[in-house]
């Protein structure tokens, strides 16, 4: 099972909810939670690039007691800069111009693509112990993370909930009472794009509706600005997604495209 970011905001949890949290601060996204000694921890930090688009800043992982930082072409263990591939006690990580993977003997796969996109697998021996932005994990979508005994959150009081305290470091909550516009207009065009004849074998491997609503989202936030990043970033989430889940995306991009 996976959890994955990208683009404008968008998070998939392990249980399958979709929802945009733009926040700017370090959020745990995703933690093993249930016992005292916490076998592994993902935090992230979003920021603005120059281009106004929402990117990764960094991520800081703990697996057992090494502690991985990564930034675009850049990972650190233990305070050290490593070159890759990098081996040590149980972590294995690999990096080219475009992708850092992390392999963790514990059950766990990361891949960042040193842009806006991460993607965490784990083993399901986790089901039902994580924590942040990725959910609890427990197979059922919106309970516990969006409801919560009688309460019920959004997305972003939730995301807010997840955030990192740091003392000397100050960043805003984003505001909760923002709702999302509906975005309807763009529906057809990212129909279109979604069902093109490159993701026959994806159709029905993904939840296709949601990523159309996430494709739709990220239209409107662009304000009519067709740059790749606007367009491009959920179309190449669902292409991953759909290559996880064993499909095969033809190839989608052209020379005008992405």
């Amino acid at each position: 099972y996976v959890c994955s970011t990208w683009g404008n905001n968008h998070f998939k949890t392990f249980d399958g909810d979709i929802y945009q949290f733009p926040g700017i601060c370090e959020y745990n996204f995703v933690s093993d939670c249930q016992d005292s000694y916490t076998e592994f921890s993902v935090h992230i930090q979003r920021a603005l690039n120059s281009n106004n688009h929402p990117e990764i800043q960094y991520i800081l992982i703990k697996i057992k007691d090494t502690m991985v930082y990564l930034k675009p072409k850049l990972v650190v263990v233990d305070g050290r800069i490593v070159k890759t591939p990098y081996y040590s006690s149980g972590v294995l990580i690999e990096s080219n111009d475009i992708y850092t993977k992390i392999y963790a003997k514990l059950g766990m796969v990361l891949m960042w693509n040193q842009q806006d996109a991460l993607m965490v697998e784990l083993d399901n021996k986790f089901n039902n112990h994580t924590c942040g932005l990725c959910g609890d994990y427990n197979g059922i979508p919106i309970y516990n993370e969006f409801i919560n005994g009688d309460e019920s959150y959004n997305s972003i009081t939730y995301g807010n909930l997840q955030k990192i305290s740091k003392p000397n470091v100050k960043c805003e909550d984003p505001d909760e009472t923002q709702a999302l516009p509906s975005c309807n207009e763009h529906r057809d065009e990212c129909e279109r794009l979604l069902t093109s004849s490159a993701f026959a074998d994806c159709r029905f491997r993904l939840n296709l509706e949601m990523y159309i609503q996430a494709c739709m989202q990220d239209k409107c936030a662009c304000n009519g600005n067709e740059d790749s990043f606007c367009i491009c970033s959920t179309i190449s989430e669902y292409s991953r997604q759909c290559s996880h889940a064993g499909g095969r995306p033809g190839e989608w991009r052209t020379q005008n495209f992405c």
